[in-house]
């Protein structure tokens, strides 16, 4: 007995002096095989992982694809669904719980069926699922910037775009740890995403996001990539049997005399600009003024995301460059506002406007009239130039 014992425990003490002595994180699922030649543990203890969005106030995270629905401190299955307006029972059954299970904070909690999507009215920042950036509509963007803009109690800011994560769901003697190595993540990042418990544990039939890394973008197909130490294709040389392009030789006579044949041009003479320099139009990415008037307040990133100029009630609102009207609306608070679209993902936003003369859809030419300043006090037109999703200086554009 005491020898069966004893290397029992030097082995344990070996192995305890062992993980104290490495730097870097443990691999707790041995993602490294110990000594395999194929080894990932690297990139999923390195990689970096985005924060799960923010949901709603009920706590409703919305993809094109599902809902699910982040749990609160002290909830139950019965108190998610009647915050999100399912039966209980339905909603245990698709998770496989019972309506009186405790949650914890954070839990991810699926959804049998799509409920009503995130909406400013829901604590939202935007209205709709999250999707890739390539698929938001610039124009939507822009109008839930002046939604949030204009509000005198503007919540903080959340993602109006992003990837949409893989929901797993766990099957039978699938751990943690087991997902996490499926999808090359952290066990960490795995738990934080989701609300696990402090010793990772899962369930059966549990659906689990997998984070997604910070950087990532909606999936394409990948290149063949050859291994390396793999052998690589041999470019085909040029074929020796096409003969090259015929060449055309000069008489040998005249061989010496070609390079005291060829004279230098002279010099070309001025010539007096009489308004030639100016017959090039002028760039398509320069704007005009949308009115005439003082700039009452500067861009600002992150503070005023356009400028603010005066003009006098009824002033007459221009297009600051050619292009399709893309949306007219109305804060909450009775300002309206309109974007116009223009070449190369370029939009530009007036808020503050009365008397709209023209409809979604138009086409409209640099300096028509699209609308009168509103009145107020001061009277001002809001004017913001975005370049795809981001607020870019107007004053870089403006003539």
């Amino acid at each position: 007995m005491t020898i069966t014992r004893f290397p029992r425990i030097t082995s344990a003490l070996a192995l305890g002096a062992l993980l104290g002595a490495c730097s870097q994180p443990i691999d707790l699922d041995l993602r490294g095989r110990i000594g395999s030649d194929f080894d990932t543990s690297s990139a999923a203890q390195n990689a970096s992982v985005a924060n799960r969005p923010q949901p709603d106030d009920r706590g409703v995270l919305s993809y094109p694809n599902y809902q699910v629905v982040v749990a609160r401190r002290g909830d139950t299955v019965a108190d998610v669904a009647a915050r999100v307006g399912l039966p209980a029972d339905e909603l245990a059954r698709y998770n496989g719980v019972k309506t009186t299970d405790p949650l914890r904070r954070g839990e991810i909690i699926a959804l049998p069926r799509r409920v009503a999507e995130p909406s400013p009215a829901t604590g939202a920042t935007t209205t709709g699922p999250i999707r890739p950036a390539a698929q938001v509509d610039v124009a939507t963007l822009a109008g839930n910037a002046i939604e949030r803009s204009a509000s005198t109690s503007p919540k903080p800011a959340g993602t109006t775009a992003g990837v949409e994560p893989v929901r797993h769901k766990v099957e039978r003697g699938e751990t943690a740890f087991t997902i996490a190595r499926l999808y090359n993540v952290s066990p960490r990042s795995l738990a934080e995403w989701n609300g696990l418990d402090q010793q990772f544990s899962v369930r059966e039939g549990q659906f689990l996001l997998i984070p997604v890394n910070r950087d990532a973008k909606p999936q394409v197909a990948a290149a063949a990539v050859t291994q390396p130490g793999a052998v690589s294709p041999t470019p085909q040389p040029p074929s020796a049997s096409k003969p090259l392009p015929a060449e055309t030789l000069p008489p040998a006579g005249a061989a010496a005399g070609a390079a005291t044949a060829v004279k230098p041009e002279p010099p070309k003479q001025p010539v007096a600009d009489i308004g030639q320099s100016q017959s090039k139009p002028a760039s398509n990415a320069a704007m005009v003024m949308p009115v005439a008037g003082s700039i009452i307040r500067d861009y600002s990133k992150g503070r005023n995301e356009g400028i603010d100029i005066s003009a006098s009630p009824g002033t007459s609102v221009k297009a600051a460059a050619s292009g399709q009207v893309a949306s007219i609306s109305t804060t909450a608070e009775g300002v309206k506002f309109l974007l116009i679209r223009h070449p190369d993902d370029v939009i530009t936003v007036y808020t503050h406007l009365d008397n709209i003369t023209v409809k979604k859809g138009d086409a409209v030419s640099k300096g028509q009239v699209v609308g009168k300043v509103r009145a107020g006090d001061p009277s001002f037109l809001h004017f913001e130039v975005r370049k795809g999703f981001e607020s870019t200086d107007p004053m870089a554009y403006l003539q």
